[in-house]
């Protein structure tokens, strides 16, 4: 076979042994049990609130532009973006050794040295400069490195699935501490009109003591429950501060005011929100298909790991020129040029390569755990969030018919105090029970809507873009 045969015949056998199949074991998603229906769900439907953006689900302007700043400063997101860049970056570097590495290398030198032997180099002085171009190509014959930048590419699409997942819990806690806010509020807003209710009941006993139609102790019971009303003023003050100051660091700026709506006016969620099949959680969920890159990876490390078991083959090339005189350097004719492989593998190594196999193996077993346990975990909060979402919905009915009768207890007590048909401790009881039920009434509001924003989160809503949604509405990839 003459010598151009050669030629085509080795790119071609190149591309044969680097085309085979990798070593190890491939990929197949773990079985997992998966309920046909998520628990508490309302009814069955293939629709899950989940699938919405954001921007559809919560209809408040003022809580809508608060998100748009946090997607957009959050320092957390910010470092998840980063870290999805660090690791696309790492999958450049794992397949690098598919190709050829190709590198350069030079040297001049001048000098003497009389202990050689030699009559050119025997006391005498010379130079001498080289430069060469050199390059090194590992066949990958048995996949070792094509697992590795299997997992390479694994790492960073679960990288990039838990950034979705950081933008999910920001949406959620910037809703969430929003709702909080606005309980604060509302609640601000019921203790200062129970101080003010209060105050004018403390006037009317200190002016019928003054008149000496009341006593001193209706008098200063009604200066005692004046004051426990106050007191309760500074305390939600501060927790709506802390608040507004945990929401300024969720958008990525200094402490602030937050501007806001109110609890009474807040546009309302539908009563009923879908769930979803639980089948579809698995797709959605960016903290499920992040373990299950985990998991894709772990999987081809096992096949790393057993290429390293297997010799590495590789070509060299090397092209330069010498020249014993600086001065005869560029127009030399002094080429030196090798062409080669190489063959290196394992003899003995104390049983590092089967630790590594093995451990391998285990790392894997443990990822799978992982995944099933996140799996798990992702229905649990599902079906605990509709159950909480229900019996908050029917403890609001009943907290809203405790404060319509409790509002006109306070009215028809005062009537008879101020008419001498009962004492003031009627009307001081009648006013201990209505506002903390008012208060609570306020929170069950606001922690329906919090779970409403759990639920949302749950379901692996929230991580979606104006631009990746109006994509995914036209079917691109």
């Amino acid at each position: 076979m003459n010598t151009s045969k050669h030629r085509t015949l080795f790119p071609l056998l190149a591309l044969v042994l680097i085309g085979g199949c990798a070593i190890g074991p491939n990929y197949k998603r773990p079985e997992v049990d998966t309920p046909a229906n998520h628990r508490f769900a309302p009814t069955e439907t293939t629709n899950s609130f989940g699938d919405l953006p954001w921007w559809e689900v919560f209809k408040d302007p003022a809580l809508q532009d608060l998100i748009r700043t946090a997607v957009t400063n959050n320092y957390d997101l910010k470092q998840a973006v980063a870290r999805v860049e660090q690791a696309r970056q790492q999958v450049t570097v794992a397949r690098a050794p598919l190709f050829p590495q190709i590198g350069y290398a030079g040297d001049i030198g001048r000098g003497k040295n009389s202990l050689i032997n030699t009559p050119v180099a025997n006391g005498t002085t010379s130079s001498s400069a080289m430069i060469n171009a050199n390059a090194f190509w590992e066949i990958d014959l048995w996949g070792r490195i094509r697992r590795l930048t299997e997992a390479a590419r694994a790492r960073y699409l679960a990288t990039d699935e838990a950034r979705r997942g950081v933008t999910i819990t920001l949406v959620s806690d910037v809703a969430t501490a929003y709702f909080t806010l606005l309980d604060l509020d509302q609640e601000l807003q019921i203790q200062r009109e129970a101080t003010n209710a209060y105050a004018g009941s403390f006037r009317i006993f200190n002016d019928r003591r003054i008149n000496g139609v009341a006593s001193r102790l209706e008098t200063d019971r009604a200066a005692a429950a004046l004051a426990n009303a106050a007191a309760v003023i500074p305390a939600l003050e501060l927790q709506i501060a802390s608040t507004e100051n945990q929401i300024s660091v969720l958008l990525g700026r200094n402490p602030g005011p937050i501007p806001r709506g109110s609890l009474t006016n807040e546009p309302p969620f539908p009563a009923e929100v879908p769930a979803g099949l639980p089948s579809t959680l698995l797709q959605r969920r960016p903290d499920i298909l992040a373990s299950e890159q985990s998991l894709v990876a772990a999987n081809a490390n096992i096949g790393a790991s057993m290429g390293d078991f297997f010799p590495r083959i590789g070509l060299t090339t090397f092209f330069g020129k010498v020249s014993p005189e600086l001065s005869a350097f560029s127009s030399g004719s002094a080429n030196a040029w090798n062409v080669g492989a190489t063959l290196a593998g394992p003899l003995f190594q104390g049983g590092q390569l089967r630790a590594q196999y093995r451990a391998a193996k285990a790392s894997f077993d443990e990822a799978k755990a992982a995944y099933e346990q996140t799996v798990i975990n992702a229905f649990q909060e599902v079906s605990s969030v509709l159950i909480s979402r229900q019996k908050l919905a029917e403890a609001l009915v009943y907290d809203a018919q405790a404060v319509t009768a409790l509002a006109s207890s306070v009215e028809v007590s005062t009537e008879r105090y101020l008419n001498g048909k009962s004492s003031y401790f009627e009307v001081l009881q009648a006013q201990q029970e209505l506002y903390p039920t008012q208060r609570a009434q306020a929170q069950a509001q606001a922690n329906e809507l919090i779970a409403v924003v759990q639920l949302y989160r749950a379901l692996g809503g929230g991580w979606q873009t104006p631009d990746s949604h109006s994509e995914a509405k036209a079917g691109k990839p």
